[in-house]
């Protein structure tokens, strides 16, 4: 049996892990993806705070809790309030892209290796980034599908026109995907009876597919989606394979965790790669097979993608004023726009502060500002900057 142990970060430093881990994905065979939740939560896909507010202070205001997961056990007293609040935690988490583009840059890694992905993510977001969905197996369900809640039969829906009909019938708007609530006018908490989905078969009440208890659905898909994964497996365990582990935690290690240890521990040429902040660990066992990062996944392997992408991320720390801000230790820091190509603009995103003279001149003073420096600023920096030059 493996034990939980913590690798020690100080055996080798952080650039030393990225090249490793660069250096075992270039000469990989096969790359096989594992992925938890902590990926979603690395590309923006968080479940309180700022974006909770904004999806549900009404649910909050009406009901006292104050995340998304607590709002999902509600036991709300109709259905009519049930599916309006799931119809919102539905679109949001599925049918929306993430705010970050961690699952487009993981796809730029791997695209031109054969890969395959299993994860116990619900989001579709690997298919949204790119993802064969022939290489993609998603154990605990799928929040684009309904099933039915007894279930009387092993058959999945598409949500997605249900979904858009109860968002839009409790008055929000769908802008570029995007769920947008009203200038003007009321939000609903509920939807209306005729767009309560019921089974086609038996007439009871329809639910999503998620594995939260013995009552979901492995359809044919799921099943063949897990042939198709066994059998990517067998054929390359005898060659160079990489497990990449991001974002796995303890709630169910038996299904990515658990497996990679023991295949990199078995396989003479695998090797297991873990990113994941605070929870970076490795047996020893496999500790000289294993390259632990412990640190965000947004920025634990951003570097690794940024450096083969030099248009959007450039560090020189040779630079005599590396770097230029303070910076909290470990932090990732592009310079790509050292001198910053908003500076000339008063509206610029960034957090400037203005010292104005005697003369009334008023001077703009960037000392604190590292917006330009963060590296998942760049497409909002050329965003803003081409709308300035049109």
């Amino acid at each position: 049996m493996f034990l939980k142990r913590k690798m020690n970060d100080s055996t080798s430093s952080y650039s030393d892990k990225i090249l490793q881990i660069k250096e075992k994905i270039g000469e990989a065979d096969a790359v096989v993806i594992g992925a938890g939740a902590g990926f979603s939560t690395s590309a923006g896909f968080v479940y309180n705070g700022e974006r909770f507010e904004k999806y549900f202070s009404d649910f909050r205001k009406k009901y006292g809790f104050s995340d998304m997961y607590a709002g999902g056990f509600y036991p709300y007293k109709t259905l009519e309030k049930h599916w309006g609040y799931w119809c919102r935690y539905i679109y949001i988490n599925r049918y929306m892209d993430a705010p970050k583009p961690v699952y487009q840059n993981l796809y730029d890694l791997v695209k031109e290796k054969d890969y395959f992905v299993l994860t116990t993510n619900v989001d579709h977001c690997f298919q949204k980034a790119g993802f064969d969905k022939n290489r993609i197996f998603y154990t605990q369900g799928d929040y684009g599908l309904f099933q039915c809640s007894e279930p009387c039969h092993k058959e999945t829906y598409d949500n997605e026109d249900a979904i858009k009909k109860m968002v839009l019938s409790q008055g929000f708007q769908i802008k570029d995907g995007e769920l947008q609530k009203p200038e003007d006018g009321e939000i609903k908490l509920t939807v209306p009876t005729g767009l309560i989905p019921y089974c086609p078969r038996c007439g009871k009440p329809m639910s999503m597919n998620l594995r939260s208890d013995q009552t979901f659905v492995e359809d044919e898909g799921w099943h063949q989606a897990a042939e198709r994964y066994e059998k990517f497996i067998q054929d390359h365990k005898k060659q160079k394979i990489v497990f990449l582990e991001l974002g796995v935690g303890y709630n169910t290690p038996g299904i990515i965790k658990y497996p990679f240890w023991q295949m990199t521990d078995k396989w003479q040429h695998a090797h297991y790669i873990c990113l994941n902040y605070g929870q970076a660990y490795a047996p020893d066992e496999i500790k000289d097979k294993s390259v632990c990062v412990n640190k965000d996944i947004g920025g634990g392997y951003k570097e690794t993608v940024m450096t083969q992408n030099s248009y959007r991320y450039f560090k020189n720390d040779q630079c005599k004023y590396y770097p230029c801000h303070k910076i909290e230790e470990g932090q990732d820091f592009n310079c790509l726009f050292c001198y910053c190509p908003m500076n000339c603009y008063e509206d610029c995103p960034g957090t400037p502060q203005y010292i104005t003279r005697e003369s009334g001149k008023r001077i703009k003073d960037c000392t604190n500002c590292t917006f330009p420096h963060i590296p998942e600023n760049y497409d909002y920096i050329v965003k803003f900057l081409s709308e300035k030059m049109r």
